[in-house]
Protein backbone atom coordinates (compact mmCIF):
# COMPACT_ATOMS: atom_id res chain seq x y z
CA UNK A 1 0.00 0.00 0.00
CA UNK A 2 1.45 3.42 -0.93
CA UNK A 3 2.09 5.87 1.92
CA UNK A 4 -0.48 8.51 2.81
CA UNK A 5 0.01 11.88 1.15
CA UNK A 6 -0.48 15.22 2.90
CA UNK A 7 0.02 18.70 1.54
CA UNK A 8 0.79 22.13 2.97
CA UNK A 9 1.47 25.70 1.89
CA UNK A 10 4.94 25.54 0.39
CA UNK A 11 7.62 25.55 -0.62
CA UNK A 12 9.46 23.46 1.97
CA UNK A 13 10.44 25.39 5.07
CA UNK A 14 7.14 27.10 5.92
CA UNK A 15 5.57 27.26 9.36
CA UNK A 16 2.71 25.24 7.84
CA UNK A 17 5.10 22.40 7.06
CA UNK A 18 6.43 22.63 10.61
CA UNK A 19 2.86 22.35 11.93
CA UNK A 20 2.16 19.31 9.72
CA UNK A 21 5.30 17.56 10.94
CA UNK A 22 4.02 17.72 14.54
CA UNK A 23 1.11 15.41 13.62
CA UNK A 24 1.44 11.62 13.99
CA UNK A 25 -0.02 11.11 10.49
CA UNK A 26 3.03 12.84 8.98
CA UNK A 27 5.54 10.34 10.37
CA UNK A 28 5.19 7.79 7.55
CA UNK A 29 3.49 10.01 4.96
CA UNK A 30 4.65 11.72 1.81
CA UNK A 31 4.54 15.48 2.35
CA UNK A 32 3.89 17.61 -0.71
CA UNK A 33 4.00 21.43 -0.92
CA UNK A 34 1.46 23.51 -2.83
CA UNK A 35 1.87 27.13 -3.88
CA UNK A 36 -1.38 28.41 -2.34
CA UNK A 37 -3.98 27.48 0.25
CA UNK A 38 -6.55 27.12 -2.53
CA UNK A 39 -4.32 24.70 -4.45
CA UNK A 40 -3.69 22.62 -1.32
CA UNK A 41 -7.40 22.30 -0.52
CA UNK A 42 -8.31 21.59 -4.13
CA UNK A 43 -5.80 18.72 -4.08
CA UNK A 44 -7.75 17.27 -1.14
CA UNK A 45 -11.05 17.69 -2.98
CA UNK A 46 -9.62 15.99 -6.07
CA UNK A 47 -8.38 13.02 -4.04
CA UNK A 48 -4.75 13.71 -4.97
CA UNK A 49 -3.80 13.82 -1.27
CA UNK A 50 -5.32 12.50 1.95
CA UNK A 51 -5.35 15.85 3.70
CA UNK A 52 -3.94 19.35 3.91
CA UNK A 53 -2.69 21.48 6.78
CA UNK A 54 -3.60 25.15 6.46
CA UNK A 55 -3.32 28.17 8.75
CA UNK A 56 -6.67 29.31 10.17
CA UNK A 57 -5.87 32.13 12.58
CA UNK A 58 -3.02 33.97 14.27
CA UNK A 59 -3.05 35.44 17.74
CA UNK A 60 -1.69 38.76 16.42
CA UNK A 61 -3.05 39.19 12.90
CA UNK A 62 -6.33 37.30 13.31
CA UNK A 63 -8.06 35.03 10.81
CA UNK A 64 -6.47 33.87 7.58
CA UNK A 65 -9.10 34.99 5.10
CA UNK A 66 -7.87 32.77 2.27
CA UNK A 67 -8.51 29.69 4.40
CA UNK A 68 -11.91 30.87 5.64
CA UNK A 69 -13.10 31.61 2.11
CA UNK A 70 -11.87 28.30 0.70
CA UNK A 71 -13.59 26.31 3.45
CA UNK A 72 -16.85 28.22 2.93
CA UNK A 73 -17.04 27.50 -0.80
CA UNK A 74 -16.44 24.65 -3.21
CA UNK A 75 -16.87 20.98 -2.42
CA UNK A 76 -17.22 20.52 1.36
CA UNK A 77 -14.17 19.64 3.45
CA UNK A 78 -13.82 18.67 7.09
CA UNK A 79 -11.44 19.67 9.87
CA UNK A 80 -10.00 16.62 11.63
CA UNK A 81 -7.68 18.20 14.20
CA UNK A 82 -5.80 21.38 15.00
CA UNK A 83 -2.23 22.38 15.80
CA UNK A 84 -1.08 25.40 17.82
CA UNK A 85 2.40 26.49 16.74
CA UNK A 86 4.51 29.19 18.37
CA UNK A 87 5.68 31.58 15.65
CA UNK A 88 9.21 32.97 15.93
CA UNK A 89 10.37 35.01 12.95
CA UNK A 90 13.98 35.47 11.90
CA UNK A 91 15.50 37.81 9.34
CA UNK A 92 17.22 35.62 6.75
CA UNK A 93 19.83 36.96 4.32
CA UNK A 94 22.47 35.68 1.93
CA UNK A 95 25.82 35.02 3.68
CA UNK A 96 27.84 38.18 4.14
CA UNK A 97 24.85 40.55 3.97
CA UNK A 98 24.87 43.23 6.68
CA UNK A 99 21.81 44.96 8.09
CA UNK A 100 22.74 48.27 6.47
CA UNK A 101 22.66 46.61 3.03
CA UNK A 102 19.08 45.35 3.35
CA UNK A 103 16.90 47.42 1.01
CA UNK A 104 14.06 44.91 0.50
CA UNK A 105 12.37 42.51 2.92
CA UNK A 106 9.95 39.82 1.72
CA UNK A 107 7.49 37.53 3.48
CA UNK A 108 3.92 36.30 3.67
CA UNK A 109 1.27 38.98 4.10
CA UNK A 110 0.72 37.88 7.72
CA UNK A 111 4.43 38.19 8.56
CA UNK A 112 4.90 41.93 8.10
CA UNK A 113 2.20 43.02 10.62
CA UNK A 114 3.76 40.74 13.25
CA UNK A 115 7.19 42.35 12.78
CA UNK A 116 6.31 45.93 11.78
CA UNK A 117 7.76 47.64 14.87
CA UNK A 118 11.04 45.74 14.58
CA UNK A 119 11.23 46.60 10.89
CA UNK A 120 10.46 50.27 11.57
CA UNK A 121 13.15 50.46 14.24
CA UNK A 122 15.87 48.48 12.45
CA UNK A 123 15.09 48.76 8.72
CA UNK A 124 13.09 51.98 8.32
CA UNK A 125 14.16 52.46 4.69
CA UNK A 126 13.60 48.87 3.57
CA UNK A 127 10.79 48.19 1.11
CA UNK A 128 8.32 45.43 1.93
CA UNK A 129 7.67 42.79 -0.74
CA UNK A 130 4.82 40.27 -0.42
CA UNK A 131 5.51 36.60 -1.16
CA UNK A 132 3.25 33.57 -1.42
CA UNK A 133 4.75 32.20 1.80
CA UNK A 134 7.67 32.89 4.12
CA UNK A 135 9.64 29.99 2.67
CA UNK A 136 8.95 31.34 -0.82
CA UNK A 137 10.42 34.65 0.35
CA UNK A 138 13.52 32.81 1.59
CA UNK A 139 13.80 31.00 -1.74
CA UNK A 140 13.63 34.33 -3.59
CA UNK A 141 16.29 35.84 -1.34
CA UNK A 142 18.56 32.91 -2.16
CA UNK A 143 17.88 33.59 -5.85
CA UNK A 144 18.86 37.24 -5.43
CA UNK A 145 15.40 38.74 -5.94
CA UNK A 146 15.25 40.32 -2.46
CA UNK A 147 17.77 41.17 0.25
CA UNK A 148 16.07 39.57 3.25
CA UNK A 149 13.13 37.38 4.21
CA UNK A 150 10.96 37.04 7.29
CA UNK A 151 10.76 33.30 7.93
CA UNK A 152 11.46 30.63 10.48
CA UNK A 153 15.14 30.20 11.28
CA UNK A 154 14.80 26.54 10.25
CA UNK A 155 14.41 27.70 6.62
CA UNK A 156 17.90 29.22 6.54
CA UNK A 157 19.84 25.99 6.06
CA UNK A 158 17.42 24.71 3.42
CA UNK A 159 17.98 27.78 1.24
CA UNK A 160 21.62 28.47 2.04
CA UNK A 161 20.87 31.63 4.00
CA UNK A 162 22.11 33.15 7.25
CA UNK A 163 20.07 34.24 10.26
CA UNK A 164 20.87 37.93 10.62
CA UNK A 165 18.48 38.60 13.52
CA UNK A 166 16.14 36.52 15.68
CA UNK A 167 13.52 36.91 16.97
CA UNK A 168 12.12 39.85 15.07
CA UNK A 169 8.51 39.46 16.22
CA UNK A 170 6.99 42.47 17.95
CA UNK A 171 5.18 39.99 20.24
CA UNK A 172 7.36 37.01 21.11
CA UNK A 173 4.51 34.70 22.17
CA UNK A 174 2.57 34.77 18.88
CA UNK A 175 0.64 31.59 18.12
CA UNK A 176 -0.82 30.38 14.83
CA UNK A 177 -3.61 27.84 14.76
CA UNK A 178 -3.43 25.33 11.91
CA UNK A 179 -6.01 22.73 10.98
CA UNK A 180 -5.77 19.38 9.21
CA UNK A 181 -8.48 19.21 6.55
CA UNK A 182 -9.70 16.07 4.74
CA UNK A 183 -12.65 15.04 2.63
CA UNK A 184 -15.88 14.69 4.66
CA UNK A 185 -16.31 11.71 6.95
CA UNK A 186 -17.28 10.81 10.53
CA UNK A 187 -15.99 13.26 13.12
CA UNK A 188 -13.52 12.07 15.75
CA UNK A 189 -15.30 10.80 18.86
CA UNK A 190 -16.05 13.36 21.58
CA UNK A 191 -13.22 13.87 24.06
CA UNK A 192 -14.77 16.45 26.39
CA UNK A 193 -12.31 19.07 25.13
CA UNK A 194 -13.64 19.61 21.62
CA UNK A 195 -14.26 22.40 19.16
CA UNK A 196 -16.86 22.59 16.38
CA UNK A 197 -16.42 24.71 13.24
CA UNK A 198 -19.10 25.79 10.79
CA UNK A 199 -20.10 28.46 8.28
CA UNK A 200 -23.54 30.06 8.57
CA UNK A 201 -25.19 31.79 5.61
CA UNK A 202 -27.81 34.39 6.50
CA UNK A 203 -30.98 34.05 4.43
CA UNK A 204 -31.79 37.76 4.19
CA UNK A 205 -30.25 40.91 5.57
CA UNK A 206 -32.52 42.25 8.30
CA UNK A 207 -32.20 43.92 11.71
CA UNK A 208 -31.14 41.38 14.31
CA UNK A 209 -29.94 38.71 11.86
CA UNK A 210 -26.61 38.29 13.63
CA UNK A 211 -28.30 38.47 17.03
CA UNK A 212 -30.58 35.61 16.02
CA UNK A 213 -27.55 33.50 15.11
CA UNK A 214 -25.80 34.29 18.39
CA UNK A 215 -28.93 33.67 20.44
CA UNK A 216 -29.16 30.06 19.27
CA UNK A 217 -25.77 29.44 20.88
CA UNK A 218 -26.33 31.61 23.95
CA UNK A 219 -29.63 30.09 25.09
CA UNK A 220 -28.03 26.63 25.01
CA UNK A 221 -24.89 27.66 26.88
CA UNK A 222 -22.56 27.14 23.90
CA UNK A 223 -19.57 29.45 24.00
CA UNK A 224 -18.12 30.82 20.76
CA UNK A 225 -14.33 30.87 20.50
CA UNK A 226 -14.27 32.72 17.15
CA UNK A 227 -16.69 34.41 14.75
CA UNK A 228 -15.74 36.15 11.50
CA UNK A 229 -17.92 37.75 8.84
CA UNK A 230 -16.84 37.09 5.25
CA UNK A 231 -18.38 38.33 1.98
CA UNK A 232 -20.14 35.62 0.00
CA UNK A 233 -19.17 37.20 -3.33
CA UNK A 234 -22.81 37.46 -4.40
CA UNK A 235 -23.04 41.23 -3.86
CA UNK A 236 -22.34 44.06 -1.45
CA UNK A 237 -23.81 43.44 1.99
CA UNK A 238 -24.03 39.65 1.50
CA UNK A 239 -22.05 37.94 4.23
CA UNK A 240 -21.61 34.56 5.82
CA UNK A 241 -20.22 33.89 9.27
CA UNK A 242 -17.34 31.55 10.03
CA UNK A 243 -17.83 30.23 13.56
CA UNK A 244 -15.93 28.11 16.08
CA UNK A 245 -17.69 27.01 19.24
CA UNK A 246 -16.87 24.89 22.25
CA UNK A 247 -18.12 21.33 22.27
CA UNK A 248 -18.83 18.47 19.88
CA UNK A 249 -21.72 17.96 17.47
CA UNK A 250 -22.62 14.88 19.58
CA UNK A 251 -23.14 17.15 22.62
CA UNK A 252 -26.88 17.80 22.84
CA UNK A 253 -26.45 21.54 23.45
CA UNK A 254 -24.25 21.87 20.33
CA UNK A 255 -26.47 19.63 18.22
CA UNK A 256 -29.58 21.61 19.15
CA UNK A 257 -27.83 24.89 18.33
CA UNK A 258 -26.81 23.60 14.90
CA UNK A 259 -30.32 22.29 14.28
CA UNK A 260 -31.80 25.69 15.12
CA UNK A 261 -29.32 27.45 12.85
CA UNK A 262 -30.26 25.09 10.02
CA UNK A 263 -33.89 26.08 10.56
CA UNK A 264 -33.39 29.87 10.50
CA UNK A 265 -30.45 30.24 8.07
CA UNK A 266 -30.11 29.91 4.32
CA UNK A 267 -27.44 27.25 4.82
CA UNK A 268 -25.11 25.84 7.45
CA UNK A 269 -21.87 24.21 6.36
CA UNK A 270 -20.56 21.85 9.03
CA UNK A 271 -16.75 21.87 9.04
CA UNK A 272 -16.24 19.30 11.77
CA UNK A 273 -15.92 18.59 15.47
CA UNK A 274 -12.42 17.75 16.70
CA UNK A 275 -10.21 17.85 19.81
CA UNK A 276 -8.90 21.23 20.94
CA UNK A 277 -5.13 21.46 20.82
CA UNK A 278 -5.02 23.52 24.02
CA UNK A 279 -6.97 20.88 25.98
CA UNK A 280 -9.32 23.45 27.50
CA UNK A 281 -12.63 21.98 28.60
CA UNK A 282 -15.79 24.09 28.20
CA UNK A 283 -17.63 25.47 31.17
CA UNK A 284 -21.05 23.81 30.99
CA UNK A 285 -23.68 26.03 32.55
CA UNK A 286 -26.47 24.60 34.71
CA UNK A 287 -29.33 23.42 32.56
CA UNK A 288 -27.19 22.65 29.49
CA UNK A 289 -25.72 19.23 30.24
CA UNK A 290 -26.68 16.27 28.07
CA UNK A 291 -28.52 14.74 31.03
CA UNK A 292 -30.59 17.89 31.51
CA UNK A 293 -31.41 18.08 27.78
CA UNK A 294 -32.55 14.43 27.88
CA UNK A 295 -34.64 14.98 31.00
CA UNK A 296 -36.33 17.99 29.38
CA UNK A 297 -37.09 15.96 26.25
CA UNK A 298 -38.55 13.15 28.39
CA UNK A 299 -40.70 15.67 30.28
CA UNK A 300 -42.06 17.04 26.99
CA UNK A 301 -42.87 13.53 25.72
CA UNK A 302 -44.77 12.75 28.92
CA UNK A 303 -46.60 16.05 28.70
CA UNK A 304 -47.65 15.45 25.11
CA UNK A 305 -48.73 11.90 25.90
CA UNK A 306 -51.17 13.14 28.50
CA UNK A 307 -52.41 16.28 26.73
Amino acid sequence: MPPARYTYLGPAGTFTEAALRTLPVAAEAELLPHATVAAALDAVRAGEVDGAVVALENSIEGAVSATLDELATGEPLQVRCEVLLAIRFALLVRPGTELAAVATVAGHSHAQPQCKRWLAANLPQARWEAAASNADAARQVAAGAFDAALAGAFAAERYGLTVLAEPVNDVTHAITRFVLVTRPGPSPAPTGVDRTSLVVFIGDDHPGALLELLTEFAVRGVNLTRIESRPTGSGLGRYCFSVDCEGHVQDLRVGEALSALHRISADVRFLGSYPRADGLAPTVRPGTTDAEFREAADWLRRLRATS
